[in-house]
């Protein structure tokens, strides 16, 4: 623990209110920041733009915290003007040394609020971990590894790893090995390397729980204490949790010393007036399903998001093909490139932008009336920020999200976070598709007859051009404005005729809808006698137990991250010596069944099946 009695300038309770803040997610995760040139995070526009983002005045608000020349130029060279209030309040206390309790809503900017002055104190040429930030889910661990690595882009010998139940645990061992400044992982992966002693921590200077309260409820909370018992006791500790359960209060008053107390409402007022959806759809159809939603969901202009810089390649040259006019924006597009692309959007001479996050960062074009986030962002940050392309100036807009089976527990934290329904959307079929293009070319025939042309000496030879043509072939008027329409249009089929039957097949429409049914109906469990199991609840054995020292929040936060479950609805759990009973919600489908199969829990894989 670093202390000092200058914090005692500063407040201890800062309560503010702002709008969306987001740090996003940079297009690939890369563990050493000498090898990727990926742009950075950035923090979206907050509350009373004209006032925090003043292009009229040359000084950075990031000055008056006593950065070094090094991060200040980073930050200015990646566009940061102003920082959000959770970063004005936050980061003075942690330049200090304080630890601190925040309490703040995802999209106010918190992962810079820690990461900046965590980064500026960091001690140089140090092999052993100086950073552990301790993170709820696999997705959650890789973005806040990103962006520490995005932040310390002046410092390009510091090295960051996330690690996470699925990923080799042999690389990992490696790369400790080698040198490490910050660890970002899950509380399960960690606990892994703390027993086999793989992860030296006599370094570490700094401790982050970020999402405490998401970690609460997915059962790592013991984890949690355990790991914080393994730790040194002089460290600075950080913890971020968008509420305050009373377990989350007793953690903070046990293990943080004359903790700082920051308190952010956040505001999210424009993203009611952008409606929101999701597609439930199989990898290897969502090219397919995108041109269906492109043709069946009008859109003045659209974004289409996706996570890399190589995604948004694939999916432009399929666009093109299909005959759409698509440009691109990622993180190799020339500075002078983006400028055009944009203006070409604003303009209207392009329609469709498909893009990384940080290549968008601040894109601001008013036209834009649909978002399509093809690849689910890393967290809730960079969803509000994705979102908040569309629905500019008080204007409304839509957003839809493609997820697969695996990814629809994450639905239920966005609608969480923004505190607003995300409802399901079906993918548009052959008469859906249809109706759509018949009615486009309506508005395209009223509209032209509307506009007319610009000279009229034109428009006259027109009408005799058609007379003309009407009387050598003895046409009527219809038969005349058929062969024009078919002009226009050219000889591509108008209607749709394609194979559809990869629609009804998709997951949104079958068993796991019914799965999601059984699950929110089911009740929470009362203690039962052993051989007794719940109505609506089935009982499974896993193949880990006391052998393994695993605990009942082990279990519940593994089950819930694979399945989507809220751990709540996981009934009644049993651990013996060699394996453990668990009761879940029945119907479960046959696909999350064998999922779980293959689930790894304290390293062991569960194998888990029906006791009957």
């Amino acid at each position: 623990m670093i202390n000092t009695k200058a914090h005692e300038d500063f407040s201890c309770s800062v309560d503010l209110t702002v709008s969306e803040d987001t740090n996003q997610p940079a297009e690939e995760l890369i563990i050493d920041s000498t090898k990727s040139k990926a742009d950075p995070l950035e923090i979206q526009d907050v509350a009373n733009e004209k006032t925090l983002h003043d292009e009229t005045t040359s000084k950075n608000g990031f000055e008056s915290f006593g950065f070094s020349d090094e991060l200040l130029k980073t930050l200015e060279l990646k566009g940061y003007k102003e920082p959000s209030p959770i970063q004005k309040a936050a980061i003075p206390e942690l330049m200090l040394g304080r630890d601190l309790v925040g309490q703040a809503q995802t999209g106010t900017g918190k992962t810079a609020a820690f990461a900046l002055p965590i980064l500026e104190r960091l001690e140089k040429n140090q092999k052993l971990p100086q950073v552990l930030v301790l993170a709820p889910t696999r997705e959650l661990a890789m973005q806040v590894a990103e962006s520490f690595r995005a932040y310390a882009a002046g410092h390009p010998h510091l090295k960051v790893i996330p690690v996470y139940g699925g990923a080799d645990f042999r690389s990992q061992i490696s790369a400790f090995k080698r040198g490490i400044d910050v660890v970002v992982g899950t509380p399960g992966r960690v606990m892994d390397h703390l027993r086999q002693g793989t992860l030296n921590t006599s370094g570490l200077r700094s401790l982050v729980l970020d999402e405490a309260d998401e970690m609460l409820r997915m059962g790592f909370i013991d984890d949690v204490e355990w790991i914080l018992e393994q730790l040194p006791k002089e460290r600075q500790m950080i913890l971020f949790s968008a509420t305050m359960p009373t377990e989350i209060r007793r953690l903070s008053k046990r293990y943080l010393n004359d903790a700082a107390e920051i308190t952010i409402k956040q505001q999210s007022k424009e993203a009611r007036l952008i409606q929101q959806r999701f597609i439930t759809v199989r990898n290897l159809h969502k090219i397919e399903a995108l041109k269906r939603v492109l043709e069946a969901v009008t859109g003045e202009g659209v974004i289409i998001f996706t996570r890399t810089k190589a995604i948004t390649q694939s999916v432009a040259e399929a666009l093109e093909a299909s005959g759409h006019d698509v440009a691109v924006l990622n993180g190799d597009v020339p500075q002078s490139q983006r400028e055009r692309t944009v203006e070409r959007l604003r303009k209207g001479s392009v329609d469709i932008l498909v893009a990384t996050d940080v290549a968008a960062r601040g894109l601001d074009v008013e036209r834009i009336e649909l978002v399509i986030n093809y690849d689910i962002p890393f967290d809730s940050e960079a969803y509000v920020h994705r979102i908040g392309r569309t629905g500019r100036a008080g204007r409304t807009g839509e957003a839809i999200l493609f997820v697969n089976h695996r990814e629809r527990h994450l639905v239920t934290r966005l609608e969480r976070t923004l505190k607003q329904p995300i409802n399901q959307m079906e993918i548009p079929n052959n008469e859906t598709i249809n109706k759509s293009r018949i009615e486009k070319l309506r508005k395209r025939l009223i509209s032209s007859v509307k506009q007319g042309r610009e000279h009229e000496e034109e428009t006259s030879l027109l009408q005799e051009l058609l007379r003309k043509v009407g009387e050598d072939l003895d046409l009527d008027s219809d038969q005349i404005a058929l062969a024009a329409i078919n002009l226009a249009i050219g000889q591509a089929p108008l209607l749709a005729k394609g194979d559809e039957a990869w629609i009804r097949q998709s997951p949104q429409g079958n068993q796991k809808n019914e799965f999601r049914d059984t699950r929110q109906h089911t009740r929470r469990r009362n203690e039962r006698d052993t051989h007794l199991t719940e109505e609506n609840m089935e009982r499974f054995r896993v193949e880990v137990g006391h052998r393994d020292r695993v605990k009942p929040g082990n279990l519940v936060g593994a089950i819930a991250n694979e399945t989507g479950l809220q751990g709540r609805l996981i009934g009644r759990i049993q651990i013996f010596e060699k394996h453990s009973l668990v009761d879940l919600p029945k119907g479960m489908p046959e696909s999350i069944f064998n999922d779980l199969k293959k689930l790894k829990v304290m390293n062991r894989e569960l194998k888990i099946h029906r006791t009957s």
